[in-house]
Formats: structure tokens, C-alpha cells, sequence
């Protein structure tokens, strides 16, 4: 069984939404406000899907063929 990793970094919302990686970073800090985490924590797929509006299977699909 391969085993699929769950946080999103930026160069995955460059990948999936097309737009640059500066733009990753600075999404993950939105997110990580929107969601009351701190600097160190990380942002769950799950997290990512319901933020962006984009399917969970979508983002897991992607995490599936990169991992």
C-alpha cells in the first residue's frame, strides 16, 4: 500500500490551480489565518479542498499521482 501524504505545500497549489508558487505561499498563509493555525502547522488536504472550492477527490488524485 503506498501511503499518501495529507499536507499541501505550495508548489501543490501550483500545480493544481496553474498560478505561481509565490502565490501558494501566500495562500497557505490566508488559509492558516482563516483557520486559526499557527506558522508551524500545516494545511490538510481537507482544509485546502473546502477553502478553495476545489473537490476533495481532485486534490487527493493529484496527491495520489505525485506521491
Amino acid at each position: 500500500m503506498k501511503i499518501v501524504r495529507t499536507c499541501i505545500y505550495p508548489k501543490d497549489i501550483q500545480c493544481i490551480t496553474g498560478r505561481s508558487e509565490r502565490y501558494g505561499r501566500k495562500l497557505l498563509n490566508t488559509m492558516k489565518l482563516h483557520f486559526g493555525k499557527q506558522k508551524h502547522q500545516f494545511i490538510t488536504s481537507e482544509e485546502f479542498a473546502e477553502y478553495s472550492g476545489i473537490k476533495l477527490e481532485i486534490v487527493n488524485e493529484y496527491l495520489r499521482k505525485v506521491s
